[in-house]
């Protein structure tokens, strides 16, 4: 079942807004005359549950070690008789996709939940939660000051960040009833989800699939690596291909990298009867994940 994704800057009352969504949807599975939600759990999923520290933020091995641990609690939490709700930072575009994704893969609806807390006001309540030795929360200003500088806030004309909810920081009254329509629908009319050809296994069936899949993902390599060529010592660039573009992460993309997602790809789309019109589309949203 649903996949709620919670995002916000650090220190902007995530967590808060986190439980309050926790506490609304466990009301309403417990009032439900439908059995089919009465049997639906609420699955909390952040920091804390996965027994994180906020320090792993401080370098880049650590705090991609923490996202592959919220990934892989994600994974194995969803299913028919779960909701779950994935609190973190989650700031980063490509990851909110690998996310969006694996709730496409169990057919299950998806939504991004915004905290709109300006950056002014986080800072005041990260200095209160630091000075506050009896409360559990605070970033150490040169992690806080970096988690600010990186936030790649969502978007809500992206499918992977819609349907997309911003809940600002003193909202009295949350759209939790919108969320649950969204998610769940209402009763006896359950919310369905038909996953992405890409997520379906099946064999390849047009007889020039694969070459089409070598050909079409080693061009786009090829135009990422000519557009670095032509910008030396210039990173977070836009590579146009095609009718799309290429958003650079802010780090130089060295060609062993390129061609290892490369060859990622190929290997999740090698039995996958992805049609040849989507492989250009569907490995550019690959290159952006993994650049996440």
């Amino acid at each position: 079942m649903p996949l709620i994704i919670i995002s916000g800057y650090p220190s902007s009352g995530k967590t808060y807004r986190s439980n309050q969504l926790v506490d609304f949807f466990t009301s309403k599975v417990k009032t439900a005359t439908d059995p089919r939600i009465n049997r639906l759990s609420v699955v909390p999923i952040n920091d804390q549950t996965l027994g994180l520290s906020r320090d792993v933020y401080r370098e880049a091995r650590s705090e991609k070690d923490a996202r592959a641990a919220e990934y892989s609690a994600v994974k194995r939490a969803l299913g028919r008789d779960t909701i779950v709700v994935a609190d973190g930072l989650n700031y980063i575009k490509g990851f909110r996709y690998q996310l969006y994704c694996e709730a496409k893969a169990v057919q299950t609806p998806s939504c991004v939940v915004h905290v709109g807390t300006p950056p002014n006001k986080c800072k005041e309540i990260n200095a209160e939660l630091l000075a506050n030795n009896s409360q559990d929360g605070g970033y150490s200003a040169d992690i806080f000051d970096n988690l600010m500088f990186r936030y790649e806030e969502p978007n809500g004309m992206t499918r992977w960040d819609s349907p997309l909810f911003t809940v600002p920081y003193d909202d009295a009254n949350p759209p939790f009833e919108e969320i649950w329509n969204a998610l769940i629908g209402t009763e006896g009319e359950l919310k369905k989800v038909k996953p992405n050809q890409a997520t379906v296994m099946k064999p390849a069936t047009e007889s020039d699939y694969l070459y089409e899949l070598d050909k079409i993902t080693q061009e786009i390599v090829n135009a990422v690596v000519s557009w670095q060529k032509e910008h030396v010592g210039e990173v977070g660039g836009q590579v146009a291909v095609g009718n799309q573009i290429i958003e650079l992460p802010t780090s130089s993309v060295a060609l062993p990298q390129l061609q290892r997602i490369r060859r990622q790809f190929i290997s999740m789309n090698r039995q996958h009867n992805l049609p040849k019109s989507r492989i250009h589309e569907s490995f550019i949203d690959y290159l952006h994940s993994s650049f996440g």
